[in-house]
């Protein structure tokens, strides 16, 4: 016999939930609050969607931040291999890009939310939009066989259904609760699914803002904002003592910084930099040593050594970085590049190598990727995502305290966890 089975939000978990759920020949109900499905979906990767990494299963695991041994199950059963072979049945093609990470080869967000609304429609799944759940409905577990249950699995309540905003009461044999956190507010992200879990006793551990920019207390970098490096180098330090370092991307905005290197930075060092500003020296030429670099310089200013030395600088750095470092180099922009000294030259290697910025504070839920905590994972079972505590009562996605590095490891988590709980709730 077919079940009813309620998907609470139309984010990534929740769609791959619905349809896993309707595959098995249920009926599933899809409620999204918002005008449209997916709505967060359209922003990640600037609009592109790194949808997941292609990566080995193993490296998976490391990449996730908080609680990775509960998502066994969840990656295991529906790995990035499988994410890339849904996506491309479904009509998607995807490419890799550096790092591993996963797009769709038309390098629009939109092509995946097509993508799952076209599986959806396929299974069935109806689908309703501007459709706000205010609460879960549950009751106790009265017959024997259920009470047996019960008793292994330490609950006494089964969920009913779920009571709308407009306070429509809609029947379901399982609900699967796939929200969100709380980053981009924007999108619909309002935490809805914590109080959800709450009410049914469910322990909500401390949300903050994480995969998060940084706040830079230089003016300066003002003036760089939209220039992107790529190839550099960063290293965090309190005081003495280094807490980060990495090589790759980053961005200069109108606040500080910004890019995937900075936003990994952010899931290890959030919580340091909330309790104090941190010291980070970004290296614009990695690829070379001290030697090496001086060798390079010299042979710039070789080159230029009749010109000024606002003007011999410009195979080494971006147009838009010249002005800046020359600032802060304190040689005279005018000077003849002949007429520079070996101090004043060891001061400019100094400042590829080791340019220093004070980072004052993280950005908000309003530029957060994701929400660090969640649902408490000990009370929810990793086999199939349903809750310890309610019979028929799953979670899926964000909403859980789990969260990754960026990369494409947190969609994974969305797209793994939301299987299971859609074939869990299926049987």
């Amino acid at each position: 016999m077919s079940k009813k089975i309620i998907v609470v939000g139309g984010g990534a978990a929740g769609m791959l939930a619905a349809y896993f759920a309707a595959e098995a020949g249920n009926k599933v109900a899809l409620l999204e609050k918002n005008e449209k499905l997916g709505k967060k979906i359209y922003i990640t990767g600037k609009g592109r969607c790194n949808l997941t990494n292609a990566c080995d299963v193993e490296e998976l695991f490391l990449n996730v931040k908080s609680n990775s041994k509960f998502l066994y199950s969840a990656f295991y059963g529906f790995d990035n291999s499988r994410v890339i072979d849904f996506f491309e049945s479904h009509g998607m093609p995807v490419k890799v890009e550096r790092g591993n990470r996963v797009f769709p080869v038309s390098d629009k967000s939109s092509d995946v939310i097509f993508a799952l609304q076209r599986a959806l429609k396929e299974k069935k799944v109806e689908v309703s939009l501007h459709t706000e759940v205010s609460k879960l409905c549950y009751e106790k577990i009265t017959d024997k066989k259920a009470d047996e249950e019960a008793a292994d699995k330490k609950t006494e309540l089964k969920i009913t259904g779920v009571i709308l905003k407009d306070g429509t009461t809609m029947a379901a044999d399982a609900v699967i609760v796939a929200t969100g956190g709380l980053s981009y507010p924007s999108t619909g992200s309002t935490g809805d699914g914590y109080k959800m879990a709450e009410d049914a006793g469910h322990t909500v551990t401390e949300c903050t803002p994480s995969l998060v920019p940084f706040n830079v207390k230089e003016e300066w970098v003002k003036s760089l904002q939209g220039l992107s490096l790529k190839n550099t180098a960063i290293s965090i330090y309190s005081g003495k003592k280094k807490l980060y370092d990495d090589f790759g991307e980053m961005l200069f905005t109108h606040f500080g910084v910004s890019g995937p290197m900075i936003l990994s930075a952010s899931a290890s060092i959030k919580q340091s930099l909330i309790k104090q500003p941190l010291d980070m020296y970004i290296d614009l030429k990695p690829a070379l040593t001290h030697e090496a670099l001086d060798k390079r310089i010299l042979r710039e200013f070789e080159e230029a050594k009749n010109k000024q030395f606002k003007n011999s600088i410009n195979k080494l750095l971006p147009a838009k970085m010249i002005p800046v470092i020359i600032e802060l180099s304190g040689i005279d922009p005018d000077k003849k590049v002949n007429e520079i000294s070996k101090e004043e030259r060891n001061r400019l290697l100094m400042l590829f190598k080791k340019l220093p910025v004070t980072l004052n504070g993280p950005r908000g839920y309003n530029e957060a990727i994701i929400t660090k905590g969640g649902i408490k994972v000990k009370e929810i079972n990793p086999s199939t995502m349903e809750s310890k505590l309610v019979n028929g009562l799953y979670f899926a996605g964000e909403v859980l305290d789990l969260d990754a590095y960026t990369g494409g490891f947190n969609l994974q988590i969305a797209w793994s966890t939301g299987y299971l709980a859609g074939t869990s709730a299926a049987v």
